[in-house]
């Protein structure tokens, strides 16, 4: 029999995160489309974002039919957060009165890059990636490369970026407890031997 979880944060009733989740409102809109992949995940730091943020939306999908009606938010220029060659540096937009519709993308690379291959009004979004970032709190992987993280440690750092000096640490707080939980449920032993190399 399946273990009873919470409607909200939908981890398991003894580790409700709800406790730690924050109610942070921002100028910034973020737009969250996660690969349906992710939803099942232990680690569903999307919905932990989504939830943290009063002006945040999640969506679950593969291909999003209504994503120019989600793009078009009067009031609110858009960008995608998503690393390459052609992004711009977020800190370009720190400055701008306009504020920006950040959609994220959520889910592996491969997954990500998916997303955009299947919208193609995703991919056509003018793009935008973080300056260096602290390096990801995330200890239970190794990061594929130098500076990343997962999506709410980007978008964070993304919202600490663009609505300076304001900080959005209270939003990494459900995730900081997650990852010590799944530590302590391993082991500092086992951690230890499997993480810390």
């Amino acid at each position: 029999m399946p273990r009873p979880t919470c409607s909200r944060c939908q981890r398991p009733l003894g580790h409700c995160l709800c406790a730690l989740i924050p109610d942070l409102d921002s100028r910034t809109r973020v737009l969250i489309l996660q690969h349906p992949s992710e939803v099942g995940h232990a680690l569903n730091t999307a919905r932990l974002a989504a939830l943290g943020l009063r002006n945040a939306e999640l969506r679950v999908g593969e291909v999003f039919d209504d994503l120019p009606q989600l793009l078009a938010q009067p009031g609110y220029r858009t960008c995608l957060l998503f690393p390459g060659d052609e992004a711009a540096a977020l800190t370009a937009y720190a400055a701008d009165e306009q504020p920006l519709l950040l959609v994220v993308p959520d889910g592996t690379w491969r997954k990500a890059r998916k997303l955009l291959h299947l919208n193609p009004s995703l991919a056509a979004l003018p793009r935008v990636s973080l300056s260096v970032a602290a390096p990801s709190r995330y200890r239970l992987r190794k990061v594929p490369e130098e500076g990343a993280l997962s999506t709410i440690e980007a978008i964070a750092t993304a919202l600490d970026t663009l609505e300076a000096p304001r900080c959005f640490d209270a939003l990494l707080k459900p995730f900081d407890a997650l990852i010590e939980g799944q530590i302590a449920a391993m082991g500092e032993e086992v951690f230890i031997r499997n993480h810390q190399r």
